[in-house]
């Protein structure tokens, strides 16, 4: 978790599968904390690999034929990562306080906290005796950013050995947790995606999820939520085992990369004044069941509630909008993800599409259907991935291989599931398509949605692998949420800290709208297509649907229109006006198809 009272008050999110990979051991060391996926153990085992060989570790390959392997491969890249990440921090800790030094970086990255103002103070110490003392001291203050992991619990293939299923624990999801929770970390398990019922319940059975005799929690549990509701639903089910969730990681619905996970129309800033409201009422009520079920376990219990954070991420642009979040809606940090995609010295793009989202425009970055999991996924349009498969559909061979099938859940053809994006699903949703009874309105719809099916499990883990050297042939699929186009610029990770504490300005973009505006134009958006797919015959809505997303969008323009002008400081005239267009264009979206259908 984030450590906000003597560190930074941001952390980099997961993105993707290889994004993020290996970002603790380029930025644990300067206190930021960040978050490795857990969904590709190919990817883990080919990193580890890697970095063994480039640190000097031993290495003894763990290949998918040795027992657990997939745990096992977590486990021991998680540890050599630790292991590293704590190397780093001792050289750092070691390092002299001259110009260039890993530990002036540590303290210049700093926002305006208690240690950053004791280094200031150091600087100007003219007396030798008290210079030493001070720095003594800030050497004992450096504190690294938490190595986080993330699985997207819908991602629970089942797996076999030959044709025979193998037991429950041996899932993708579970086989992950697994290798996370026999990890030597302590820091925190991020589920994404929502409840994974038998993933949940699995927590129960490694003591370092529940606290110990004097409290403390040496593995915790973070939920990544886009409502209340969803975070009051899982918290409970957890508490009912036992188990804390120590952070409620609120995302956008729409306004973030890679699957958006829209929701009925509730835009972020309700979301987060009702969390801001209701948050000791939730601590509260699963405090008590926590204990109640620790008890039946004959577990030690908790003497009093265990913090609880309450983060966001998605679409922060500017330091304005990073501080309001804070202060008025009182979340503990920040989540920036997308323009740390420019970042090499943090996350992984190789030179072509680092090149390329420099480069991207709105029309590049666009909201697609090319999640095999059927949920809206933000792509970059001239990426290798993308380019690779329209070359498969002009070739008379759409589809993937499928070369590691993490995303298989369909089984309209076969009894053992395949995934929508394989050549198998596509050759046979063809010629299924082909014989349905479609209008010419339906049939270039339904046809288009199936063939933009990527192998995003595959391509989303290629920008490491050709940045690396690892297997530089491969199609990269990009993932940036529409933020993307308001930052142009190849960034050190200096000039991105200093971004989000205000101290220089990378946007290139002087008219980029309010990330809350941002967020409800591309809601509208979303339900603008809704309301084309129900015209079609394409969609099962009911008008019900469609009449409480729109009032759940216009509650929220009157909600933003109560925020005072102050945290909108000098654009606030601009804002309002922004919000009354807005509200028209909601109040534009006809349901007459609907009424008259």
């Amino acid at each position: 978790m984030t450590n906000t009272a003597n560190g930074h008050t941001f952390y980099i999110p997961v993105m993707g599968t290889a994004f993020t990979i290996d970002t603790p051991l380029m930025v644990a060391k300067y206190g930021i904390s960040s978050v490795i996926s857990l969904v590709d153990d190919v990817l883990i085992e080919q990193m580890r690999k890697f970095y063994s060989e480039k640190s000097g570790e031993p290495y003894e390959e763990i290949t998918d034929k040795d027992e657990d392997s997939r745990a096992h491969r977590i486990t021991c890249y998680l540890n050599l990562v630790n292991k590293l990440v704590q190397r780093q921090l001792d050289n750092l800790k070691a390092s002299s306080f001259i110009d260039g030094s890993d530990i002036v970086r540590y303290y210049e990255l700093l926002p305006n906290v208690a240690a950053k103002q004791i280094y200031e103070e150091m600087l100007v110490e003219n007396n030798p005796i008290n210079k030493q003392v001070m720095q003594t001291k800030l050497r004992t203050l450096v504190t690294p950013g938490s190595i986080d992991v993330n699985i997207m619990t819908k991602l629970d293939r089942d797996n076999y050995k030959g044709k025979e299923k193998l037991a429950p624990e041996f899932a993708d999801a579970l086989a992950a947790f697994r290798g996370f929770a026999q990890s030597d970390l302590n820091s925190s398990m991020i589920f994404s995606a929502g409840m994974n019922l038998r993933l949940f319940s699995y927590i129960a059975q490694f003591d370092d999820f529940f606290p110990n005799e004097h409290g403390h929690i040496q593995k915790k549990i973070v939920l990544k939520v886009s409502d209340y509701r969803s975070a009051e639903i899982q918290g409970k089910f957890l508490a009912k085992r036992g188990v804390w969730v120590s952070e409620y990681r609120i995302e956008s619905g729409l306004n973030c990369g890679g699957h958006a996970f829209a929701t009925m129309g509730y835009l972020l800033g309700p979301v987060l004044e009702e969390f801001k409201l209701r948050k000791n009422e939730l601590i509260e009520k699963l405090f008590s069941i926590c204990n109640k079920a620790l008890t039946a376990k004959d577990r030690s219990i908790m003497h009093s509630a265990p913090p609880v954070k309450i983060t966001v991420q998605g679409g922060i642009g500017t330091k304005d909008e990073d501080e309001l979040l804070r202060d008025f809606y009182e979340v503990d940090s920040t989540g920036w993800g997308t323009p740390f995609l420019l970042v090499p010295e943090a996350t992984n793009v190789d030179d072509y599409h680092i090149k390329k989202l420099t480069e991207s425009t709105k029309e590049d970055v666009f909201l697609s259907t090319s999640s095999p999991l059927g949920i809206p996924f933000w792509n970059l349009k001239n990426s290798g991935s993308e380019i690779e498969r329209q070359n498969h559909i002009d070739i008379g061979r759409p589809g993937s291989p499928c070369p590691k099938g993490f995303l298989v859940s369909n089984t309209e053809f076969t009894k053992v599931p395949i995934c929508k994006a394989s050549r198998g699903f596509q050759r046979r949703k063809i010629k299924e398509i082909a014989e349905e009874n479609y209008s010419p309105e339906q049939l270039p719809v339904v046809r288009d949605e199936m063939l933009s099916k990527s192998c995003i499990c595959h391509d989303l883990s290629g920008t490491v692998k050709v940045k690396l050297g690892i297997e530089p042939d491969v199609y990269p699929a990009i993932c940036p949420g529409p933020n993307i186009v308001n930052f142009s610029r190849i960034a050190t990770l200096e000039e991105m800290v200093s971004h989000i504490y205000g101290r220089i300005n990378q946007l290139i973009n002087p008219d980029r709208p309010h990330m809350f505006e941002r967020e409800l134009a591309l809601y509208i958006n979303y339900l603008r297509e809704e309301i084309d797919n129900f015209s079609v015959g394409l969609s099962t809505r009911k008008q019900s649907y469609f009449d409480e997303f729109k009032n759940n969008l216009q509650e929220g323009i009157e909600h933003y229109k109560q925020l005072p002008q102050t945290l909108i400081k000098d654009k606030w005239n601009s804002f309002i006006e922004e919000l009354k267009l807005l509200y028209d264009d909601i109040e534009a979206l006809t349901l007459e198809s609907i009424t008259t259908t």
